[in-house]
């Protein structure tokens, strides 16, 4: 005969466990304690050895509740997966650390079907993971969302902040698909809590260019950060590009930095023509890196490693200037206004900034660009130094600069 609530709620413990069916191999499993657990009989398609599968106790798991789940486990048995198998499987999933998680969504869930894929693994890696990915996924706290948002918050990246947030409750989501967690915390923090949506609209005049050229040669930060900071400038490259960039990537000869597709916002490869002036800074840090693979390596890895990627930022930060405040990402802004401003094509100027056009316009122009790109960079180049007070393409500023 089949259960119901009110002979359910009437079962009474014996001194050995007893079972009473329901039909279809699910049955009440009546404990000593007193305990009722919901669990099922099943053998898969060509199997003789029985297996036993549990959903767990009543009444957190109601008659109709085990009565669905036994629904489930049919359709799952007859694609010949086994519901215990799985339920083990997601046993050990459980504990599984947010940096595991993240790696799974990204394989299976990310990289497969967004376009932005790169962009989501550089969030994870800058300021998830190094914050809470050694956390067990089912022991991540709204805390420690809020950890991670306000330590980017912190560096006065309100957008990031954003953008971050959005991240780990996708990541978390993935969780809950998974059944991992029930709750996904991320969610209880609201994105208006977060920040607020504002684009930046920083542009600094070429007075300001020149201010922050001297103040930068003139300051006692250590060379290679300078001679960087100055590249990003010439270059109109994303910090990231530049902090991660490998020698193998630059023909100096030729002028050319070539960037992975790995690397770049939208996973296409980017070709930057370089100024005199940016060939120089080149040569110099090339001098200085002590034959590592690394553009600007890391003096704590003894250059085994990349510049950390907010080193920039914080050298930036360290100097003593009185213009209006400013980042480093504004520079791309900076140079994007006066080129425009000086009558460059807005296609040259997009190409140069690695902008990828939108719509009917982007399915007809695959033009690169780069006999344009040059002689944009290197009218840029040319500016900047003559406000800075240089000639050709020896910035005459400074020296060597302490810090070696």
């Amino acid at each position: 005969m089949r259960l119901s609530d009110a002979k359910v709620r009437a079962l009474k413990p014996r001194e050995k466990a007893y079972q009473v069916a329901d039909g279809g191999g699910l049955f009440a499993d009546v404990l000593p304690t007193g305990r009722v657990v919901w669990r099922l009989r099943f053998r898969l398609p060509g199997e003789s050895r029985q297996e036993k599968a549990t959903l767990g106790a009543y009444p957190v798991h109601s008659l109709a509740d085990a009565r669905q789940w036994r629904e489930q486990c049919k359709r799952q048995i007859s694609q010949g997966t086994s519901p215990a198998a799985e339920k083990r499987q997601r046993s050990a999933e459980l504990h599984h650390t947010v940096e595991e998680l993240a790696e799974r969504w990204l394989q299976k869930v990310v990289e497969p079907a967004r376009k932005d894929a790169n962009t989501v693994r550089r969030v994870l890696e800058k300021d998830v993971l190094p914050v809470i990915g050694s956390r067990r996924v089912d022991e991540v706290t709204v805390a420690d969302v809020l950890r991670v948002v306000d330590r980017v918050k912190a560096r006065g990246a309100d957008m990031m902040a954003l953008q971050t947030h959005g991240t780990v409750r996708r990541l978390l989501d993935y969780g809950m698909a998974r059944q991992l967690i029930q709750v996904n915390p991320a969610a209880a923090v609201q994105s208006r809590y977060v920040g607020t949506p504002k684009p930046r609209t920083r542009v600094l005049s070429l007075d300001e260019v020149g201010q922050l050229l001297r103040a930068l040669y003139a300051s006692d930060l250590k060379r290679s950060q300078i001679l960087a900071i100055h590249l990003l400038l010439l270059t109109w490259a994303r910090k990231g590009e530049l902090t991660a960039a490998r020698w193998s990537e630059f023909d100096l000869e030729a002028a050319l930095w070539a960037i992975p597709a790995e690397r770049m916002k939208k996973s296409r490869p980017h070709l930057v023509p370089l100024s005199d002036q940016a060939v120089s800074i080149l040569r110099e840090l090339r001098e200085r890196c002590d034959g590592s693979e690394w553009m600007l390596p890391s003096n704590r890895s003894r250059g085994r490693r990349p510049l950390a990627h907010n080193t920039l930022n914080k050298a930036l930060a360290a100097l003593s200037l009185t213009l209006p405040s400013f980042v480093i990402h504004d520079f791309r802004r900076t140079a994007s206004t006066h080129a425009h401003e000086a009558g460059f094509s807005s296609d040259v100027v997009e190409k140069a900034l690695a902008h990828e056009q939108r719509g009917v316009r982007a399915v007809y122009n695959r033009a690169e660009y780069l006999d344009q790109r040059r002689e944009l960079l290197r009218w840029w180049s040319d500016l900047v130094s003559a406000q800075a007070g240089g000639r050709g393409n020896v910035l005459i500023i400074g020296g060597r600069g302490p810090g070696g």
